[in-house]
């Protein structure tokens, strides 16, 4: 291509009929990253999270780029992106983004994080006031400490050892027909994600894959759940338009956490999705585009003023507000007891 930029046909796997855009590399600091983009307008940045790839967006980038410049990177250790021995925590994802962004030529964006892009996400609009337009969060992680109890075993020291026997297809197999039965009495219920789950685990046979995992999950998990967290600089969201998005029925980062992130983020709007779980712009795509389309016609880009962001640090966080290890703790206390 004219730009520079390589592109790959499209996949001929389960989701080849939604894939009108197809991966893309670039390299960025000697290593090669994969990307989907297409469209023209407002850009915006979609983030997949961990153990994922581009390919989560399939349902409702194409549609999005009718009106906007859609980024979907796989991220570095994910996908078609290279798997090095490297960092893997969410600053370096940040700067990351940032620096495939000024490959790009794109300056600001709309910055769409699920899950661990979720905190990805946060931590990009941190870092990086001046080029962050949006903040929208969809299932997000870094609100609470609770997460599935699959994701905290995995982050046990050995775990890695198990990961190739547990990630084969007869195994996967009888996960999947076995675990429905019996997520009432384990605690290992996934609710409507488990092929998803299951299928996203797969890649982990691959030996570069699997440390890529282990070591991004490690640098946010670990055995009594998620050790990062967002609340403690939510209010610096006062400035940027913040949308959250969430699934009711989400059994890996519980809905609670939605209404504590919402209460920790000045003017934030919060969309809970009745009938979906953790992957809400799969299971309901035409509800998320309407959603993210309203959100970001309805609201002006933020627009970076030092001066306002310096007065915002020294102001700090609203004592009032639930943004704190407490009221996290409560809410994780509660999303155990009811068994969410």
């Amino acid at each position: 291509m004219s730009d520079g930029v390589s592109a790959v046909p499209r996949s001929r796997g389960a989701t080849a009929d939604l894939d009108h855009v197809g991966l893309r590399f670039r390299t960025v600091h000697g290593y090669r990253r994969a990307f989907r983009m297409a469209g023209s307008g407002p850009a915006v940045l979609l983030v997949h999270g961990i153990s994922d790839n581009s390919g989560t967006w399939l349902r409702v980038l194409s549609r999005l780029a009718r009106d906007h410049t859609v980024i979907a990177p796989d991220l570095l250790g994910h996908g078609k992106s290279d798997k090095p021995r490297a960092d893997y925590a969410v600053a370096a994802y940040a700067c990351g983004l940032r620096d495939l962004l000024g490959v790009l030529d794109v300056d600001r964006v709309t910055v769409v994080g699920h899950s661990l892009g979720g905190g990805v996400a946060m931590q990009f609009a941190y870092q990086f006031p001046e080029r962050c337009e949006r903040l929208v969060l969809v299932g997000s992680g870094g609100v609470g400490r609770e997460v599935h109890p699959v994701l905290r075993l995995a982050a046990t020291p050995g775990a890695g050892l198990a990961m190739p026997f547990a990630a084969s297809a007869p195994m996967r197999s009888l996960v999947a027909g076995v675990l429905p039965a019996l997520s009432r009495f384990t605690g290992l219920d996934f609710g409507p994600d488990l092929s998803y789950a299951l299928e996203r685990y797969a890649a982990l046979r691959d030996p570069m894959a699997r440390t890529a995992f282990l070591r991004t999950l490690r640098s946010v998990v670990d055995v009594r759940g998620q050790v990062v967290t967002m609340l403690d600089r939510c209010y610096l969201t006062r400035g940027i338009p913040t949308l959250l998005v969430w699934g009711a029925k989400d059994r890996i980062i519980p809905a609670a956490h939605a209404e504590l992130a919402h209460a920790a983020m000045p003017g934030s709007r919060l969309a809970v999705f009745d009938r979906s779980g953790h992957f809400p712009h799969q299971s309901e795509p035409h509800r998320f585009l309407e959603v993210l389309g309203g959100f970001i016609r309805e609201t002006a880009p933020a627009e970076y003023d030092p001066r306002v962001w310096r007065a915002i640090l020294r102001d700090g966080r609203d004592p009032e507000r639930t943004a704190d290890p407490v009221a996290a703790a409560r809410v994780d206390r509660a999303t155990v007891s009811s068994g969410s």
